[in-house]
């Protein structure tokens, strides 16, 4: 199937759920779906049952019997039939869809959206599919059903195929919908031309679909432009993504006491980012912790980052831009900004605003950049891993901070440090000293033969330009070439 003209990017996707559909397997199969809220799930897979002549329903947040009237109705649009439909049970109802495709030639796409909202009343769901879809039942047999389960409670969804859940073996597709990468978002966003435009943005909302539309369709224009957008799209208080920081924490199911979680996505946001840092700012022992971190981090609202070289030293960092923005800048002026203070707020906070969320998020495109975009010539080998550490240093007693190490892991000859980088949010350009930095701590590091990266919002001194023109060991990104280049 063609992909539609109107689904952007989503190449890998699509190609996934077409694979799925058109599998030439006799017999049903299922499939998942799922990814947090906002991320097009729903538009891709409605595309998907168009481009098929596939049923698609949406389960909604109502009673089971509401659910079931509903499913009927649209088993009744779909089929054509001109007497009223009704299913007296979810079992009659699941294999009503499922033999939608027997006689067919050709599979059918059965899409289920939303599949958790059914599971809060009848938590029996799995296990009936499970039987449903034997290997010796009808359905597997001879009914070419591509059954796809969609939602965005990412731990229900998760479980479904997990231990000894009752689908576990089920499945053959199993797809997460992630945010958009940081050029496919410029992209999206219209801004790929204005790499430090589309850096600002992304270090804000992130690669989210539908945050474009919740800011009215209209992304910043020239750097000089992109304030005064900030101030009158994202901390305006009429407008849908004031809120949407807190919002994405409301949503999710396994939080219980959302002040914990806040403490904890503030003190990530400031900078506090190793379990014990965090633990201090929230004030709560380490232990207490285990439980937020590991909500946030299977909810996609925190990443962990393991130490590139050293284990057992992991880092957390805020995944969603929304968040860290919300945290660090809406939730502690949200009286000022409901009083229509936001240009002054946004000034008063350019300095937290540089250090706190620019700064970090050029970092993290550093990494990306290098996991995802760069040529192996220009890291010196393969980039099997990419991470960050800190080197301890003897010379002037204290450990220097390595924003970005490169690893290449080769078979049967263990992994290697094939480049190490600097990335540095500033508005002068990079200069010799962070060269000589660089130089230091690949001695330090015992990795004579690891290129020098220096990643630079504004580019290279001239000092810099010439050195670098002198070497093969040592390569330049600017923003240009991290939106661009590889």
């Amino acid at each position: 199937m063609n992909k539609p003209a109107d689904v952007f990017n989503r190449d890998r996707e699509w190609a996934a759920l077409d694979g799925f559909v058109r599998s030439p397997r006799a017999g049903a199969t299922l499939g998942l779906v799922y990814g947090r809220r906002r991320q097009g799930k729903t538009f891709l897979l409605e595309a998907l049952a168009e481009a098929g002549a596939g049923f698609y329903c949406a389960a909604l947040q109502q009673s089971s019997a509401q659910n079931l009237a509903r499913f009927a109705v649209q088993y009744q649009a779909f089929t054509g039939i001109r007497v009223p439909v009704a299913f007296g049970t979810w079992e009659d109802a699941m294999r009503a869809l499922l033999a939608l495709g027997e006689g067919r030639r050709t599979p059918v796409a059965v899409v289920i959206d939303e599949f958790p909202y059914l599971l809060d009343g009848n938590p029996e769901l799995p296990s009936m599919l499970q039987a449903l879809l034997s290997p010796r039942g009808a359905a597997a047999r001879g009914w070419p059903a591509r059954l796809i389960l969609c939602g965005s409670a990412l731990s229900t969804m998760g479980e479904m195929l997990g231990g000894t859940a009752p689908l576990r073996g089920r499945a053959v597709l199993e797809l997460m919908v992630h945010p958009f990468g940081y050029r496919d978002a410029a992209a999206f966003w219209g801004v790929g031309g204005a790499p430090e435009v589309a850096m600002r943005l992304h270090a804000l909302v992130g690669g989210t679909p539908a945050y474009r539309d919740m800011c009215r369709g209209h992304a910043p224009g020239r750097d000089k432009e992109f304030d005064a957008w900030v101030v009158a799209t994202l901390l305006d208080p009429a407008s849908a993504m004031f809120r949407e920081g807190s919002v994405l924490l409301a949503e999710e199911p396994d939080v219980r006491n959302a002040s914990v979680y806040l403490a904890v996505l503030t003190a990530i946001s400031s900078g506090h980012t190793r379990r014990s840092e965090i633990a201090a700012a929230v004030g709560k022992a380490e232990g207490a912790l285990t439980h937020p971190l590991t909500v946030l981090t299977e909810a996609r609202l925190v990443s962990p980052l393991a130490d590139a070289l050293r284990q057992k030293r992991t880092t957390y960092h805020i995944a969603e831009p929304v968040l860290r923005l919300h945290q660090l800048v809406i939730a502690p002026n949200e009286a000022r900004l409901g009083r229509g203070q936001a240009r002054a707020v946004w000034a008063e906070l350019a300095d937290t605003v540089s250090s706190r969320i620019y700064g970090p998020h050029f970092e993290t495109l550093a990494r990306a950049w290098c996991a995802e975009h760069a040529d192996p010539a220009t890291l010196g080998g393969g980039a099997s891993r990419v991470g960050a550490t800190e080197v301890a240093c003897r010379e002037h007693g204290r450990t220097h901070e390595l924003d970005v190490v490169v690893l290449e892991v080769r078979a049967n000859r263990g992994s290697r440090i094939s480049a190490i980088g600097e990335a540095k949010w500033r508005t002068e350009p990079v200069g010799a000293g962070q060269l000589a930095r660089l130089e230091h701590l690949r001695n330090l590091l015992g990795a004579p033969d690891a290129k020098l990266l220096l990643f630079s919002r504004t580019g290279a001194s001239r000092q810099l330009v010439s050195l670098a023109s002198a070497r093969d060991d040592v390569e330049i990104i600017d923003a240009d070439r991290l939106y661009t280049g590889t």
